[in-house]
Order: structure tokens, then sequence, then C-alpha cells
């Protein structure tokens, strides 16, 4: 396999770890896909191989500048600009979401707040109201309906994983406190000063370099569950197609839970200021007390929604002995619908991102980021 970009010799472990990750013997093989992390600000990974499938043709290079929809890796980018606008004051995350949203408090919801939202324990996990993928197109509707519903359960008492309504939720936030919808603020505070190639609606100046994703074997639902339970009626309203982020409406919307384009490199890059204190490069995200929510632990336990025990902080999933994702208290993380992953360390002072193309089945990961950043942690535990 030709794998291109640059290594530290000191994380060889961590190539050696991605060139096996397009193998014969591991499962799911990667077809294309990138890894990429930072230390102390600088980038020691940054790699990418394989092929990737275009708008213009089958088989092509994945190469340096390749983007593809990153699932569920795009929350962490949403979540990083509402700790931005709560570290300027213009957001309350402990406030009710009614009061820079009003009509959100309909059907009772005058006890949701912000940090339910940003941590899946606002009980708004699905929609109400049929929805089809089209819909997801439609801000207006998305966000109206959501407002206009009763929650599925008492906020703030249990998490269930807000796979796509998170982000019209959060994106909401952000429009109605800045004006800006969260992809226009994302651009002008978050990666235009960083320089990041990652995109929340993408423009179609960059269609030609939009990998697509190679969908899972399997699908999100699972035949026997009850079709009124919360994670059935979360997964199947709508139920979502991998092969829809190939086209270009889904490219232009902004889907802020789900439709982020960018690749490895990008996305440990938005998360660099963050890993060192919320600074790096000359570029201020957050200050030192801004990073301290994503700590704040709002749930442990049993999920609504995935097969799993969740440690939610505001914004971003935290370590613990069922998902033992980093040896590092001071860590946080959370990761795309077949397989791609973000993690932002403090305490090692890295910033860690994985992105394919080929989705490994299921919602919580897979082996391939896995063994690239356990390769990482294991060169970290010896120097």
């Amino acid at each position: 396999m030709d794998i291109g970009g640059t290594c530290d010799d000191r994380f060889s472990a961590v190539r050696d770890a991605f060139e096996a990750n397009f193998a014969e013997t591991s499962s799911p093989q990667d077809a294309g896909a990138s890894v990429a992390m930072t230390l102390n600000g600088e980038f020691v990974v940054d790699l990418w191989g394989g092929t990737v499938d275009t708008d213009a043709g089958r088989d092509a290079p994945w190469e340096q500048d390749t983007i593809i929809n990153v699932w569920s890796t795009t929350k962490t980018v949403s979540a990083l600009a509402c700790l931005m606008l709560a570290d300027q004051g213009e957001l309350d995350l402990y406030a009710p979401v009614a009061k820079v949203w009003p009509e959100f408090a309909a059907q009772g919801k005058g006890n949701v707040l912000v940090r339910h939202v940003m941590s899946h324990t606002a009980g708004l996990s699905g929609w109400e109201q049929p929805m089809v993928i089209d819909d997801l197109y439609d801000w207006e509707k998305a966000t109206s309906l959501l407002a206009a519903q009763a929650t599925w359960w008492e906020p703030g008492t249990a998490s269930g994983y807000h796979a796509i309504t998170q982000g019209y939720l959060v994106g909401e936030l952000v429009r109605r406190v800045t004006g800006q919808t969260i992809g226009r603020f994302v651009a002008e505070q978050i990666t235009g000063p960083l320089g990041a190639d990652f995109h929340i609606g993408t423009p179609a100046e960059h269609d030609a370099r939009v990998g697509h994703v190679i969908p899972p074997s399997m699908p999100l639902a699972v035949e026997g569950v009850d079709t009124n339970s919360i994670a059935l009626r979360t997964l199947l309203n709508p139920m979502l197609d991998a092969s829809a982020s190939a086209t270009v409406p889904w490219r232009r919307a902004e889907i802020p839970a789900a439709g982020g384009h960018g690749n490895a490199r990008s996305v440990a890059q938005i998360h660099t200021p963050m890993a060192c204190g919320g600074e790096a490069n000359g570029v201020r995200l957050l200050s030192a007390s801004g990073i301290e929510p994503v700590f704040d632990e709002q749930c442990n336990g049993q999920d609504h929604v995935l097969p799993l025990v969740v440690r939610h902080g505001i914004g971003f999933g935290l370590p613990s002995p069922e998902v033992p994702i980093s040896p590092n208290p001071r860590s946080c993380f959370w990761g795309g619908w077949g397989g791609s992953l973000a993690i932002i360390d403090l305490d090692a002072r890295m910033s860690f991102s994985y992105v394919m193309n080929r989705m490994g089945d299921g919602t919580v990961g897979d082996a391939r980021g896995a063994a690239l950043l356990m390769a990482a942690y294991g060169v970290l535990a010896t120097t």
C-alpha cells in the first residue's frame, strides 16, 4: 500500500497500524483513510492512503486534500462552537434553551437546559412527526418540529443519543445567539483562523475532491426490536441511507450532527487548541476555564439509543470503564457512524483523528481507529 504524508519516527507504530488496516486480514479492511495526530500543537502523524470514489469516477487515489463525510465526528466541531460562545459570555450552558429560543418552551420544555442538549439528555433524540432524508435539508422544518414537540423522557435524567437532532438543536442555539448559521460561524471563527479544511455545508468548489463513503453491510436498525422504543423511533425517522451523503443536497445542507466534511488532518487541527489548553500556534479558541464544562459529568449510565453505557460531559463523551478510550482523565472524544474518530487529550496535549471511507457496522467505532489510537498511546507511555 502506498501511504502518503509524514510520520515522526517516534510514532512509526502508528504508521504500521495504519498500513495493517489495509491488509486483507483486517475486518473491515480500509479502502481509503487518513489518520492525524498533534502533540504540543505540532503534527507528529499526518498520513493518508488507499482509494476513494468521487463524483468524477471510481478508485481515484486518496490524496492529501481528499475530504469526506465524517458523520457524527461533526458533533465535536458543533460542540466546540457552543463552548466558544459560552466562554465569550454569549450562551449560558446551564440556562434553559428557551432563554434564547422562546418557541422551544412549547409542550413543557422550559426545563430543558443547554447542557442537556449538549449531553444527549434533553429527551429529544428523534422527531415525533414523520421525516424523510430530504427534510434534513429544510432547517426551518427540522428545528420548528423539535421546538413544538414534547420530550420523550425527563430531561437530565438519562442520555439517549440525539444522533441527528442534536445538530439542529445546537445549530439553532448558535443561530439565535449570533444571527449566523452554525456552518458560517464555524467557517469564520474556527476553521478560518486555523486554516482547517472542514465544512458544515460544503461549498460547490470542493466537490471535485469529496470522496464517497462505502455504506456499511448492516443497517442501523435491528430486527426484532420494539418499533415503539426510543432507539428505533430515533434511528428510523428518518431512516438514514449512508449513500445519501454522496448527493449534492446532503453536501450543501448544514447537518451539524452528521454532515461535516473533512479529513483526519482538519479534525485533529480543529481540536489542537483545546488539547493545548485553549490556544495553539497563535490561535486561541477557548480560555482555560472555558474548557472545564467538557468535564462536568452530565450522565453516566445505559443510553436509551446506543447499546452501551455512556458517560457524557458537556459536548463530548468522557472515558469510562465501559468505554476506556483514553488512560488519561482529562480526555474527551466522539466518533462517527462507520468508524471515524476524534480524541482530545489535555493531559497528553494530544489531538488525534481517524477518518475513512469504508464504513464499519454500528455507531460506536471499530477496531481500525482503536488500533491506531492504541499505537499512539503505546508510544506516549514509553516516552
